[in-house]
């Protein structure tokens, strides 16, 4: 069965490019993303890979770790990650696991046998500090993922974390977000002294509390 929001994501040890890693010690108290390639040396992987390595700042100043899957061992690893450093002029430091056993694919659902039986698809997995799964996300292989909307995504899932806010449509961060439904008019006017824009009983803006 696939893992669907809310289902605790599933521990793991598994070799990497960066050496043997436990999934929640390497977590540890921080927001996580797993996502997974079809195999080493194909051409947009090796574009998200290397975009990924571009915004680690980002992703560090969220407090979000990084983890990259493929069915390749670690040799293949190091020679792509060489191959990326060069055509996408960035250092990837985060860790590739070499699942070549497929434990960690079957774990998360990441063989889809109608794409193919042996290759995993292109998942990504977004996990709280809970270790629960907050945002589930499958490309095709022709598709490369977008992964500043990733970055948006966790910016809207620590804000509602946080604050009790939601984010409209095409949210970016500094917009206004949207109190939610649980909190009554009168107590978000007290908890957002900002100011709350009702629009209809059910449709309350309110600044970005964190801005």
């Amino acid at each position: 069965m696939s893992l669907r929001l809310g289902d605790i994501a599933p521990d793991f040890n598994a070799k990497t490019s960066i050496g043997d890693v436990n999934f929640y010690t390497y977590l540890g108290d921080s927001w996580g993303i797993l996502f997974s390639h079809p195999a080493d040396f194909t051409p947009v992987c090796t574009t998200e890979l290397g975009k990924t390595a571009e915004l680690q700042d980002a992703f560090e100043k969220r407090n979000v770790k990084v983890l990259a899957l493929s069915v390749d061992g670690l040799e293949s690893h190091k020679i792509w990650i060489n191959d990326i450093n060069e055509t996408q002029h960035v250092h990837v430091g985060f860790p590739i696991i070499a699942d070549e056993d497929k434990q960690v694919a079957g774990l998360y659902d990441m063989i889809h046998p109608n794409a193919s039986e042996t290759f995993t698809v292109r998942s990504l997995f977004i996990i709280g500090p809970d270790k629960k799964i907050k945002m589930t996300l499958t490309y095709p292989a022709s598709t490369g993922r977008n992964f500043v909307e990733v970055l948006r995504v966790i910016d809207s899932l620590q804000l509602t974390a946080n604050y009790s806010v939601a984010t409209p449509a095409n949210w970016v961060d500094g917009e206004k977000v949207i109190v939610v439904p649980s909190i009554k008019t009168e107590d978000a006017i007290t908890k957002f002294p900002k100011g709350v824009e009702v629009v209809k009983p059910y449709l309350r803006y309110t600044p970005q509390p964190n801005k």
